[in-house]
């Protein structure tokens, strides 16, 4: 992917000044989120056939959205994760910070962002690994469409999210817009990403990543 906007770009996505500056620093997260530190990373490979295939089965429609709410915490079943969320800005360079490795059981969502549950696509992030072990989101690749991704919010509700879409994206393929921004207008939906594909040594970062896809579909407390 492009080297990291200059200061001039940055200075003016830190003043919000447009949303067009705001995908690009999200694109460049993108590539950050692909950059581990020095050490025993584990290369994560996947199913790229598999990954995206349509469910076997109709998915259910899209439930209304949401007021806004902050997460608390992360459940996706299929997985056995439960993961405390944690807010995340952005870094000197407009992209945004993952949680920090000693939190490698953390989820990072977009504070910035949307609120899982509110209309739009709410931002969540996660390590594959760590020098040492695997983190959160070691197996996010193995989920398909029609699994159940739950949100429990600072409000006491737990927005219910159907999984609709997992795909392995290459860096050099990497689009901001598809990635970031809702599919659907008006649908409150969830995007939860880490790494993928293998470790490329000379460039300390996985070759992609994987986007989970999904949308509202659910609530409860």
């Amino acid at each position: 992917m492009a080297e990291r906007e200059d200061s001039g770009l940055r200075g003016r996505f830190l003043m919000g000044v447009a949303w067009t500056v705001l995908l690009l620093g999200l694109w460049l997260w993108g590539r950050e989120l692909t950059d581990v530190r020095q050490g025993g990373a584990t290369p994560v490979s996947g199913d790229v056939a598999a990954v995206g295939r349509p469910a076997p089965a109709q998915l259910p429609p899209a439930a209304r959205p949401l007021a806004g709410a902050p997460p608390q915490r992360l459940d996706i079943p299929a997985l056995d994760v439960r993961a405390p969320v944690v807010a995340r800005g952005l870094d000197a360079h407009a992209a945004i910070d993952p949680p920090p490795y000693a939190q490698a059981a953390a989820v990072g969502w977009y504070a910035a962002g949307v609120k899982p549950g509110a209309a739009g696509a709410a931002l969540m992030v996660g390590h594959v690994d760590t020098e040492t072990r695997p983190a959160v989101f070691h197996r996010l690749g193995a989920l398909r469409p029609g699994a159940t991704v739950r949100v429990l919010r600072e409000d006491g509700r737990v927005a219910e999210f159907t999984v609709d879409d997992v795909r392995i994206v290459p860096r050099d393929r990497f689009d901001a817009h598809q990635v970031y921004g809702a599919h659907r207008p008006g649908r409150a939906e969830l995007r939860l990403i880490t790494c993928a594909g293998t470790f490329d040594r000379a460039s300390r970062a996985y070759t992609a990543n994987v986007v989970v896809s999904a949308y509202l579909t659910g609530t409860g407390r």
